[in-house]
C-alpha cells in the first residue's frame, strides 16, 4: 500500500548574515526515510515535533513533492497523481476540520459525496454504516460550529471514509478529545482495520493509542527512522525492566531474591525490578517463600519511557530482515 524508498526532503532557510546580506542554510526534515506499509496494516509513526512525521505525511499524500528518493502510495506517485490517490487515501488531521463550518454535518458529509462523485445509492448506504459505528445519529442535523470536540472528529472521519477509501491517514486524531470519545473513535478504528481491512497509518503524541491500536510502530527521530518493530520487540531491544509489584503482610526490609532488585519500598508493598528476559514466575516463587505475600502484578515497561528512551539513546534493531537503526548510529 505504502511505498517509501531513500526519501528525501530538504528546506532552504534564508537567515539575515547582515545589513544586505542572507545566508541560505539548507535542512533535511527527512532524510533516506525507506519503508513499507502493506495492505491491512495498522501502524504508528511516532516521533517528536519537527521529526519529520507531519513532512513524511505530506508527501504521501501528495502535498509535498519529495526532494530525492521514490514515494508510491496504492501504486501511484502521490506528487504527479494527486487526483487519482484523493479517491483512494482518506485523511484526518485532528487540528483542522474538512467540515464546512456553517452547514449540518449532514449537509457537509453530502458534500463530500459529490466532491468525491460518489453514486448516491451508494452514500446512503455508507452514511447509514458510519452514523451507526461512529453514533453520529443524534448530530447529524446539528451545524459543525456547534459541534463538540469529539462530535467533530467522528464527523471528520466520517467525512475521510465516505469515498471508502483503501488508506487512513490519520494525523493527531485524538487530540483533546475527552475519554468516551477517545474511547469511541479507538473502537472505531479498530473496526474498521479488522473487519473492512483498511490500511491506516497513525501519528500521534498520545501513546495511549498506540498501544491499544497498533500492531506495529515506527520511530522517526532528526529525520531519520530510529525504528521499525513491535512494542514487545521494542521492549526487548531497550532491555527494559519489568516491574513485580508485591504486597507483603506486614512491612519488611527491602526483599533480596535472585533475578530481581528492589528498587522502592511503601510500608508492606515493595517494587521489584526484573530484567528484561528474567523470569517473573521464578521471582514470585521466590518471594512467597520467604515472605507472606498478599498480592502481586506484573507491570510492563511503559511505553512513554521507552519512547523517551529511544530517542535519548538510540538502539539498532532488526525488523522484518532489515536493520533500522537511530540516528547516532547511521
Amino acid at each position: 500500500m505504502i511505498e517509501v524508498d531513500e526519501v528525501v526532503k530538504s528546506f532552504t532557510l534564508r537567515r539575515r548574515a547582515g545589513l544586505l546580506r542572507r545566508s541560505r542554510t539548507r535542512v533535511d526534515a527527512v532524510d533516506r526515510i525507506s519503508f513499507t506499509v502493506a495492505a491491512g496494516e495498522f501502524v504508528g509513526y511516532l516521533g517528536p515535533n519537527g521529526a519529520g512525521k507531519s513532512t513524511t505525511i505530506k508527501m504521501l499524500t501528495g502535498i509535498l513533492t519529495p526532494s530525492s528518493g521514490r514515494v508510491r502510495v496504492a501504486g501511484l506517485d502521490p506528487s504527479r497523481q494527486r487526483t487519482a490517490l484523493a479517491r483512494r487515501v482518506g485523511v484526518v488531521f485532528g487540528q483542522r476540520t474538512t467540515l464546512w463550518w456553517d452547514l449540518p454535518l449532514r449537509d457537509s458529509l453530502t458534500l463530500v459525496r459529490h466532491l468525491y462523485r460518489v453514486e448516491r445509492s451508494v452514500h446512503r448506504t455508507r452514511l447509514a454504516e458510519l452514523t451507526e459505528l461512529l453514533d453520529l445519529g443524534s448530530f447529524l442535523d446539528t451545524p459543525v460550529r456547534q459541534l463538540s470536540l469529539g462530535q467533530r472528529m467522528r464527523g471528520d472521519l466520517a467525512a475521510a471514509l465516505v469515498h471508502d477509501p483503501e488508506l487512513l491517514v490519520l494525523d493527531e486524531p485524538t487530540i483533546g478529545l475527552d475519554v468516551i470519545s477517545k474511547a469511541t473513535v479507538r473502537a472505531f478504528l479498530t473496526r474498521l482495520n479488522e473487519e473492512q481491512g483498511t490500511t491506516i497509518l497513525l501519528t500521534t503524541h498520545d501513546l495511549g493509542d498506540v498501544e491499544r491500536l497498533c500492531r506495529r510502530v515506527m520511530v522517526i527521530d532528526h529525520g531519520r527512522l530510529a525504528y521499525d518493530g513491535s512494542l514487545p520487540e521494542l521492549r526487548g531491544a531497550l532491555d527494559a525492566d519489568r516491574i513485580l509489584v508485591v504486597d507483603l503482610a506486614r512491612p519488611a526490609p527491602p526483599i533480596e531474591v535472585e533475578g530481581a532488585r528492589t528498587v522502592r519500598t511503601d510500608g508492606p508493598r515493595q517494587w521489584l525490578a526484573i530484567p528484561s528476559g528474567g523470569n517473573a514466575a521464578a521471582v514470585v516463587v521466590a518471594v512467597a517463600a520467604r515472605h507472606e505475600v498478599e498480592d502481586v502484578s506484573l507491570r510492563e515497561p511503559d511505553i512513554e519511557d521507552l519512547i523517551t528512551r529511544l530517542y535519548r539513546t538510540g538502539v539498532p534493531v532488526e525488523h522484518s530482515g532489515g536493520r533500522v537503526a537511530s540516528d547516532r548510529q547511521q
